[in-house]
């Protein structure tokens, strides 16, 4: 699937997001090495400590379905006004996706005018790693 595709997917997910306190909705299409696509939105909790990030949401549903392998996930985030921002995973998510994904995952990324590919790793140079 390319980049393009999967990022319509995220930008899809962040309709479903719940986010009343911070007004910023973010999706994330995360692509699996068999070709199949988990999504992910943002949820918020009046708490904010017990919030989860679209890209855990995504991970976590491909995990608990017994998916492994993952190639690569996009992430899109929008503003209270519609426009788009962009928003690399937070620590947290990167930490989750070394843990899950490795730091060969590329990261799709836009601001609504451009996509943008990085790795994983450039993103989190000194993930804390399994021994």
């Amino acid at each position: 699937m390319d980049s393009d595709k999967l990022m319509e997917l995220a930008k899809a997910a962040a309709k479903n997001s719940y986010s009343p306190y911070s007004g910023f909705s973010v999706g994330a299409a995360l692509l699996c090495s068999d070709g199949s696509v988990y999504t992910g939105c943002n949820v918020e909790n009046v708490s904010f400590s017990a919030t989860n990030c679209a890209e855990r949401t995504a991970v976590f549903s491909a995990i608990a379905d017994g998916k492994r392998s993952f190639v690569k996930i996009a992430v899109a985030a929008f503003q209270k006004d519609g426009s788009m921002l962009l928003t690399p995973p937070c620590g947290v998510c990167r930490q989750v996706l070394c843990e899950f994904c490795g730091k060969d995952l590329d990261v799709i990324l836009t601001d609504g005018k451009e996509i943008i590919e990085k790795k994983l790793g450039s993103l989190m140079p000194l993930a804390f790693e399994k021994f």
